[in-house]
């Protein structure tokens, strides 16, 4: 199947075309039809399949194909101000050559950055991608009015619930008025995600792209070792090799504040991202990484969906995920829009049995590499 089979507006199919892409991801061939239906969607598909386009697509078709301007058209919701400004990103690649305008708002902006996003709302651009918490104060302020939306999508939905942002949701939606399309994207179905859904969506289309499982492209690998050994180790894979760009996550901030300490100390090139850091340091450290200036991001699971960068080599999980879930989103970061990669899990002895769950979840036994002699 291609592109052209939907009929997308010219303008779309040149965005597209500027973007290299050709052929849709199975979760954008199954939603796109349903969603060009104006049809209510909930979609389950692991990270990095494609389903930012899945809902872009077609809504930028809707905008364009209605003219006519009456408010703020469509509200993307996302957990994250991360994945926010990656969501509003590919907007304006894909609306490039339309006349559709976005704004993403997200919280830990200076003043400025306050002002021009109270200039955009007010101005009643067409799109709006923002997070629970910063939109919800906008609403309370006035500032911002949903009275003509005609598209609400909620992305990463089961992440929104598990961060806390249940409430909220469910306050946004008295600001909206009653008759919208409504699209959720979740990577996971569980009961809390099906209770949201019955809430806001009415007789929705069902996409379920197969269990969650990492993409085909990454090589899983484990080490068993003692936390000891676990410096050591990293040095000698990451020594002399040509990796750019290596993801390392671990259980909290304060392990990754301190591995960013010891990777420095054996002469690698590595910075560390969590909640600790300001907005503004958090957003130069993953400029350094997407330029290639780090070669080593140390991360918590802060972002192990949000984050989006393209052609990452490696994936180190540090400690093993407790959730099995977990650990398909922190793998799911390398080996994304069909490329390969790698990822490792670096299991101390009493961490076993969680890595046996994972092994449980995936229905398959994970290769274990023999620790080096000299370890």
């Amino acid at each position: 199947m291609k592109f052209e089979d939907f009929k997308l507006r010219k303008e779309i199919m040149e965005g597209l075309e500027a973007m290299g892409y050709t052929e849709p991801t199975p979760i954008q061939e199954q939603t796109i039809p349903a969603i060009l239906e104006k049809k209510d969607l909930i979609g389950c598909a692991q990270t990095g399949t494609g389903k930012t386009a899945a809902y872009l697509l077609p809504v930028l078709h809707h905008i364009l194909e209605d003219g006519k301007k009456e408010g703020i058209d469509t509200l993307i919701i996302a957990p994250t101000r991360e994945l926010t400004q990656q969501i509003d990103m590919q907007l304006q690649g894909l609306a490039y050559f339309t006349p559709v305008s976005s704004i993403a708002v997200y919280g830990g902006g200076d003043a400025v950055a306050w002002e021009k996003e109270k200039r955009a709302l007010e101005m009643q651009t067409d799109m709006v991608v923002a997070t629970p918490g910063k939109l919800l104060s906008y609403l309370n302020l006035g500032i911002l009015k949903l009275d003509h939306l005609k598209h609400l999508v909620l992305d990463e939905a089961d992440r929104m619930l598990d961060m806390g942002f249940y409430d909220d949701i469910v306050q946004i939606l008295t600001f909206l008025p009653r008759v919208r399309q409504n699209l959720l994207f979740s990577a996971t179905m569980p009961s809390d995600i099906r209770k949201l859904a019955k809430k806001i969506l009415y007789h929705p289309v069902e996409v379920n792209i197969a269990p969650s499982k990492p993409a085909e492209g990454v090589l899983e690998a484990a080490y068993f070792i003692p936390p000891q050994k676990k410096i050591p180790l990293i040095r000698q894979l990451l020594q002399g090799k040509e990796l750019q760009t290596v993801l390392m996550f671990t259980s909290t901030k304060r392990m990754a504040s301190q591995l960013e300490k010891e990777l420095k100390s054996i002469g690698l090139s590595a910075k560390a991202i969590h909640s600790d850091l300001t907005q503004p340091q958090r957003d130069e450290v993953l400029r350094q990484f997407r330029n290639r200036n780090i070669q080593l991001l140390v991360a918590t699971d802060l972002l192990s969906r949000g984050i989006d960068i393209v052609g990452i080599d490696l994936v180190v999980n540090f400690n093993v995920p407790r959730d099995p879930e977990d650990y398909i989103h922190r793998v799911g970061r390398t080996a994304r829009a069909k490329a390969s990669g790698v990822a490792i899990t670096l299991v101390e002895p009493e961490e076993k049995r969680y890595f046996s769950r994972i092994e449980h979840f995936l229905e398959k036994e994970i290769y274990k590499i023999p620790v080096p002699r000299d370890l």
